[in-house]
């Protein structure tokens, strides 16, 4: 598979403007004037594109779509980084068996690998070095893939670890129109996303399938980061929602659910 190219969506070039209403209305002290200024900006990241056994672009099937995004360490200019863990390590042709693996476990991750190379697109775009996961970006290329793939786009879902997994919850609670379901990994978020999106867009958020994971353990991002999000969704009327601890495990509680075949049914399992 050839590295996909740079993607690079550029904002509508318009005349700059700026200014201020020099003649505002004044009122107990203050003016109340006016600030506008257009900005021109080129957003980009490098992916990777993993297409299902069977995609065929001239035929009408269209197809499920997981975007997968990367923790901390995973950033840079090396997109093959990306690959080192979730869907993009496990469509992998050949996945060597994990330390202490045992036979029962390899059995569950290589039916978890069957299940995501026969059944979705999977997206995995990198993050630049010293930065972090950026809404704008990751939409244009959402759109981007929607519209020159066959995507279902009723069956778009959302799924990250670690740092990946705030930028999950941030996206997927500002623009739950957008996905079927998310599964955020040992990451966090804020609450007033789910607050604002209950309101601006309160059909959508409510019908959204939430199943998030977090090691009991976790010292890097605490357990409590996870548990205090599925609380605000619950409270904003959020019903398919459910939190999956691992008492033992650390932060590293992707391997376990990215290894788990159920996760990739319950996606499957949501439509909107």
């Amino acid at each position: 598979m050839k590295t996909p190219q740079l993607l690079s969506i550029a904002a509508a070039c318009l005349l700059a403007t700026a200014g201020v209403q020099a003649e505002g209305e004044f009122k107990d002290n203050q003016r109340a004037l006016n600030f506008k200024q257009t900005v021109t900006k080129t957003v980009g990241y490098d992916y990777l594109l993993f297409l299902p056994k069977g995609y065929d672009a001239k035929a009408e099937m269209k197809w499920p779509l997981i975007l997968f995004l990367h923790g901390a360490g995973e950033r840079g200019t090396n997109v093959w980084l990306v690959s080192v863990h979730g869907p993009p390590k496990l469509v992998k042709p050949v996945v060597p068996p994990t330390k202490d693996e045992t036979a029962e476990a390899r059995q569950q991750r290589e039916a978890a690998s069957k299940m995501l190379s026969e059944n979705f697109i999977v997206v995995s775009p990198q993050c630049p070095a010293d930065a972090r996961w950026d809404n704008d970006t990751l939409l244009a290329l959402l759109d981007h893939i929607t519209a020159t793939h066959k995507v279902d786009t009723s069956r778009v879902y959302l799924t990250g670890l670690s740092m990946g997994g705030f930028g999950t919850w941030s996206l997927g609670c500002r623009n739950p129109h957008l996905f079927a379901a998310i599964a955020p990994i040992c990451g966090g978020g804020e609450r007033i996303d789910i607050l604002i999106g209950s309101r601006s867009r309160k059909p959508a958020l409510q019908s959204l399938g939430v199943w998030a994971f977090h090691g009991g353990k976790d010292t890097t991002v605490p357990p409590e980061e996870s548990e205090k999000m599925v609380s605000a969704l619950k409270k904003a009327g959020v019903t398919d929602v459910q939190l999956t601890v691992y008492p033992e495990a650390g932060h590293d509680s992707w391997s376990a659910s990215y290894a788990n075949p159920k996760l990739y049914e319950w996606f499957l399992q949501h439509k909107h």
